[in-house]
């Protein structure tokens, strides 16, 4: 009988149809390993060279409005070119290159440069989602992109450039690996069952509940199964919706509830600014229909065992596939204990 929470195993992730390996009696070993510093300066609630802040110049010259809620421009060092020469390299099919036309925004998510989203209220994050939501359906509705994807890096550790709270979306010609992979999935599960995968797992994981770690009436956080990240979360809505386009104004509200108290979560599991990157996958942006699809949301922090200790992809996980020592269900429990702080 494999004992999950002892024996050595591999678990199997069905959005994506790739293993981890988990190796909880690994847990035991001594850490020799990196310390991270975790020292902070204290941010103030608005910095006269930060480029996002109210009313300040940014890279391009331009002068941020005077905004007072939400705000969002596009990235004036934007990864994608709207308007890049088309063109393709093939030799052979072993050198091949496309261009990739797209379009880069910042939402930034409250004028005040030394808060993030454990620390705005509900409300004030139901404008971000509000925001998203408009951005999301007018990126989809342009003819040359095939994807929107909506992410946060927090923590410079996660190679945040700017503290304030802010986040990116990066609207794409082609759909990009993760979203190939659990399009694919999600679509093959469907025509087999003629039932969401999502949904179903949803049902199992609030039969079980030993993995969950928040919930409200729209949406569920939980460590996924198949969790590859020490802590990483995954956050499913209970309505079958494919896209922020799909959203009524109960979606936004607990969604913003949903990401006020996971974030929350992480600050108070190290008492410490929790480093992370997130992310939203909804349906591609290639007018299909895809009742296949559910939106959720992933969590992926790097942090180990403390503040000060991260995981990094080394070694077997970057040669062979991803390694955990810490199992999704012990992470679970901790992340709730730290709810209750």
């Amino acid at each position: 009988m494999l004992r999950l929470q002892h024996d050595s195993h591999r678990r199997f992730n069905p959005l994506t149809g790739e293993w981890v390996l988990v190796s909880p009696h690994r847990t035991s070993r001594p850490w020799q390993g990196q310390i991270e510093p975790v020292a902070e300066a204290a941010i103030p609630a608005y910095d006269p060279n930060c480029y996002l802040c109210p009313g300040n110049r940014r890279a391009n010259g331009e002068i941020n409005p005077a905004y007072d809620d939400v705000f969002a421009f596009d990235n004036d060092y934007a990864a994608l070119q709207a308007g890049g020469a088309a063109g393709e390299i093939d030799e052979g099919g072993l050198i091949v290159a496309r261009s990739e036309p797209g379009v880069c925004r910042v939402v930034c998510f409250s004028p005040r440069h030394d808060l993030t989203l454990s620390q705005m209220s509900v409300a004030e994050t139901e404008k971000v989602v509000s925001l998203w939501r408009r951005e999301f359906s007018a990126l989809d509705a342009l003819d040359d992109i095939g994807a929107v994807q909506i992410f946060e890096n927090r923590g410079a550790m996660m190679g945040a450039s700017n503290p304030h709270p802010h986040c990116q979306i990066w609207a794409t010609r082609s759909a990009p690996n993760e979203l190939v992979k659990e399009t694919a999935r999600q679509r093959a599960y469907f025509g087999e069952r003629s039932s969401c995968l999502l949904c179903d797992y949803l049902a199992l994981e609030e039969k079980a509940g030993e993995r969950i770690v928040y919930a409200n009436d729209g949406f569920v956080a939980l460590v996924p199964f198949w969790a590859t990240w020490p802590f990483e979360t995954l956050l499913l809505s209970r309505r079958h919706v494919a896209a922020l386009d799909e959203f009524d104004e109960s979606d936004i509200a607990a969604l913003a509830d949903a990401l006020k108290n996971v974030t929350l979560i992480y600050d108070r599991l190290f008492d410490t600014p929790f480093p992370y990157s997130m992310g939203f996958h909804q349906r591609p942006s290639d007018g299909e229909p895809h009742p296949h699809w559910h939106f959720h949301g992933h969590f992926f922090p790097p942090l180990l065992r403390s503040a000060a200790v991260r995981k990094f992809m080394v070694g077997f996980e970057l040669l062979g596939s991803p390694q955990r020592d810490i199992t999704p269900e012990a992470a679970a429990e901790r992340l709730r204990e730290a709810l209750a702080k």
